[in-house]
């Protein structure tokens, strides 16, 4: 199927079939479709938390306001952001640019120099703003990935980050959620399932500047 008719068939699924679920390749697929999305300078400031324990899903629903896809999905998946971008962060990607690439430290000095000055100058909130737009991008990569895969999906917002960052203990590992991914297998009786697409014609969503 082409890329066009995969996202033609891709909806916001809002009924799961709780008994079906992904399998271990699938899920690989995900984990490294999210590792190769484009993120600023590289530097991947956003991580992904995969929640398969089925009562911990469950428990997350009345922080999700009531939204079952949460715990009916086959995986649910919590686009997180680091607290911080740190020099650290910074040091360590360029480290492994010089070791994967092959290449000399005077090829990077300069750049590496830039990024440090310019994350240093900045504020933690500016950071997690940056982690916020990676996060967005993220999950473009991962619904047009599960579209083409036939994996259903259903992006949220709606949910409460605080409660979700306290359930999955994530302040341990200096991460706040941003976006909710719970993805697996449409339930027939979903009414959202045979809808008609709602879109504006390309024409009025494209502009071309000649």
């Amino acid at each position: 199927m082409d890329i066009i008719k995969s996202l033609e068939w891709r909806y916001a699924t809002k009924k799961f079939d709780a008994s079906k679920k992904l399998t271990a390749t699938q899920l690989e697929t995900l984990k490294k479709a999210f590792n190769l999305t484009a993120t600023s300078y590289g530097l991947q400031p956003i991580r992904l938390v995969i929640v398969t324990n089925q009562a911990l899903k469950e428990s997350l629903v009345e922080h999700s306001f009531n939204q079952r896809q949460v715990a009916d999905a086959s995986h649910l998946l919590v686009i997180c952001i680091q607290e911080e971008i740190t020099k650290k962060d910074i040091n360590d990607n360029f480290n492994q640019q010089l070791e994967d690439r092959k290449i000399e430290e005077e090829s990077i000095a300069g750049f590496r120099s830039f990024l440090l000055d310019t994350f240093g100058k900045m504020s933690t909130e500016k950071h997690q703003d940056i982690g916020k737009l990676n996060a967005y991008i993220a999950l473009g990569n991962l619904l047009t990935v599960c579209a083409v895969e036939k994996i259903d999906a259903c992006p949220m917002e709606g949910f409460i980050p605080a409660k979700y960052d306290e359930v999955l203990n994530l302040k341990k590992h200096q991460l706040k959620s941003v976006l909710v991914l719970p993805v697996g297998f449409r339930d027939e009786s979903d009414f959202m399932g045979n809808m008609v697409k709602v879109r504006k014609t390309v024409n009025q969503i494209t502009l071309t500047i000649d």
